[in-house]
């Protein structure tokens, strides 16, 4: 399977680097062919611009600046997202890839004011995410990740594709057996994608 793996953070030594290093290795060793989209190393550039917005609902071009992650998208049979949770959403990384990429005649398209999904290239979602905070505490905030993937991104994938998220909650307590747990947690999961 051909898997787009989005990761979003800017520190090479972090805990997210790790996960995403574990994450295309373990794809790889299964046998997938990987296309991993490291956002800060490609320098992305997660801002909308007017001249963007003001087209937004206008055709697609090969000129856009996003064409070439537009085409990885569409050529991806599985996505991974790996990424920290910060002041409870994604962070402005990833949250600009999807408003500049995942857009009308990409994701999805308008048909008598609905909405119809168009992603049906990907067959399987799984987010690998962290939290500094405890469960609880992005519970009790509604957790917008957890619910974007779960509701938003579900909806522009192919029907019935299964969608898995992964959550290392309380990450600013965590100690080394609780961050091999969630590794290993993470590891199985990729080795059964």
């Amino acid at each position: 399977m051909k898997i787009l793996v989005l990761y979003a953070h800017p520190v090479e030594t972090s805990f997210n680097a790790e996960l995403h290093r574990l994450i295309v290795q373990r794809l790889e060793a299964a046998g997938h062919e990987v296309d991993d989209c490291d956002l800060y190393a490609e320098d992305f550039d997660p801002r909308l611009t007017r001249a963007e917005r003001l087209g937004y609902h206008e055709a697609r071009s090969d000129g856009d600046a996003v064409a070439s992650y537009v085409r990885r998208l569409r050529s991806a049979e599985g996505l991974v997202l790996c990424f920290p949770v910060w002041n409870y959403g994604y962070p402005a990384m990833l949250k600009g890839f999807f408003d500049r990429v995942f857009l009308p005649g990409v994701s999805f398209r308008l048909v008598d004011g609905m909405v119809v999904p168009m992603l049906h290239n990907i067959r399987k979602v799984v987010a690998v995410a962290t939290y500094g905070g405890s469960r609880l505490r992005a519970m009790l905030m509604g957790d917008p990740p957890r619910k974007l993937v779960g509701r938003v991104l579900r909806a522009n994938v192919r029907p019935g594709a299964p969608v898995s998220y992964l959550a290392q909650y309380s990450l600013n307590l965590s100690t080394d057996r609780t961050r091999k747990a969630f590794m290993r947690k993470v590891a199985g999961r990729m080795d059964r994608f």
